[in-house]
């Protein structure tokens, strides 16, 4: 008979060993959205909108030269023409998803990967928004299930993890 301790560290056992076992390459990644250096910011936005994506790689040459991310529309385009009077009603999703926060990961996680949200606000039993999670939340949750195994990954670890426990 296992005990609920040994069903936990089976767990942990096994999502340690998935997290250290499986490639990037494993996961069901989206193919990249490519646009030139010499685009204009409204192509790559309109990209960026039309696959409902966050980010487009950006080419010159066909070499990577960046990457243009919802992040830079918000800190660096977003105010350079006029649009500091558009009203946040006119552009919000409305209605959004949300989440108590008596909720469990697994479920939030859950309702990002299936809603392909990356955002989802926490209200209460009334209604009222009282936090956000996100999956930079998730993430950090995750890498902090393992701190010690995080932390000492070799900086390009695909070239600093041993092939057997003697390091060899």
């Amino acid at each position: 008979m296992t005990s609920e301790f040994d069903d936990a560290y089976e767990d942990k056992e096994r999502i340690q060993g998935a997290l250290f076992t499986t490639t990037v390459s494993e996961l069901n990644l989206s193919p990249a959205i490519i646009v030139d250096a010499k685009d204009s910011v409204v192509s790559a936005v309109n990209s960026m909108n039309e696959r409902h994506i966050g980010s487009v790689l950006v080419q010159r040459d066909g070499k990577l030269v960046g990457i243009f991310t919802e992040r830079d529309v918000l800190t660096r385009v977003a105010f350079r023409d006029g649009n500091r009077d558009l009203k946040v009603e006119s552009v919000m999703t409305r209605n959004p998803e949300t989440l108590e926060a008596g909720e469990t990961i697994a479920f939030a996680l859950n309702k990002m990967s299936v809603g392909g949200f990356r955002h989802i606000p926490i209200v209460d039993g009334d209604g009222k928004p009282t936090g956000v999670v996100s999956v930079r939340n998730i993430v950090d949750f995750l890498a902090e299930l393992f701190p010690e195994d995080v932390i000492n990954l070799p900086p390009n670890p695909g070239l600093g993890i041993p092939k057997s426990i003697d390091g060899g």
